[in-house]
């Protein structure tokens, strides 16, 4: 992609920052999440990317828009199977319902901070 940096850059550190607050402060204390809960948070994350994309549309285009959604897209669809892997490891485990947002929280921050060496290495 093709474009300014100044957009990756910021939409990381919103991420990050979006993950602190994630954890720091709305999930601060270990709890069971439920569905309405779950979803409201989708809703919340998937609406975030969409603001994003209308952004890259504004200004850089709608090829790069375009090039962002479908990876977006991409993306969700692939990671359906986690969630299948996730009650698997959960179930095996015994890990109580209180703790398992905790752990996912941890496993995906573990997970990004690796690809983004492997990106930056040019692995």
């Amino acid at each position: 992609m093709a474009t300014n940096p100044w957009f990756w850059i910021l939409f990381n550190l919103f991420v990050i920052a979006m993950l602190a607050l994630d954890l720091g402060i709305f999930n601060r204390k270990a709890h069971r999440i439920g569905v309405k809960e779950a979803a409201i948070w989708s809703v919340v994350w998937i609406s975030l990317a969409l603001l994003f994309n209308a952004g890259l549309y504004h200004f850089e285009g709608p090829e790069i828009a375009m090039q962002f959604l479908g990876g977006y897209l991409l993306e969700k669809s692939l990671s359906v199977d986690n969630i299948f892997v996730f009650v698997m490891i959960f179930t095996y485990f015994a890990t109580p319902a209180e703790y398992q947002h905790r752990v996912l929280y941890w496993g995906i921050l573990t997970a990004l901070v690796l690809r983004g060496t492997m990106i930056l290495t040019g692995a």
